[in-house]
């Protein structure tokens, strides 16, 4: 289990990320576009999306820092772009987790199954903290 940073940017994810990985001196240890995750036809992705950066990820020491692009037409407040990244060791952990934080709060993106992960939600608790809450696909 940990909690990791999770840093969102309008389009700039790219260059953030090659500044903080010569910043820290350490590799780039995954970046991947929008362009390049499973597509469906039923929802088709904006052109302006398919290169801006879903997930990026350095090392900094034995910390892992996360970084993506936001979606066109989502919000994007600078200064709030920061969310907390909970990686659970089960699903059931992160359920309990889950509806604690949600009690008061608003669910982004309920907990489901995604293509990186078995379980993964989105939601900002009663004090306007982001959280990302995701099963790491070894469990």
């Amino acid at each position: 289990m940990s909690i990791n940073v999770y840093l969102n940017f309008n389009g700039n994810t790219r260059e953030a990320v090659e500044f903080y990985a010569q910043v820290f001196n350490t590799e780039i240890v995954t970046i991947s576009t929008f362009g390049e995750s499973p597509q469906s036809p039923d929802f088709p992705l904006p052109e302006e999306a398919k290169n801006l950066i879903m997930h990026a990820m350095i090392n900094v020491g034995s910390s892992p820092m996360m970084f993506s692009d936001t979606f066109p037409g989502m919000p994007f407040t600078l200064g709030n772009n920061i969310t907390l990244s909970y990686q659970g060791s089960s699903e059931d952990e992160l359920r309990s987790i889950f509806n604690k934080l949600s009690d008061g709060g608003t669910v982004g993106m309920e907990l489901q199954e995604t293509f990186w992960s078995k379980c993964y939600g989105q939601v900002t608790d009663k004090f306007d903290i982001n959280w990302q809450l995701n099963l790491p696909p070894q469990q």
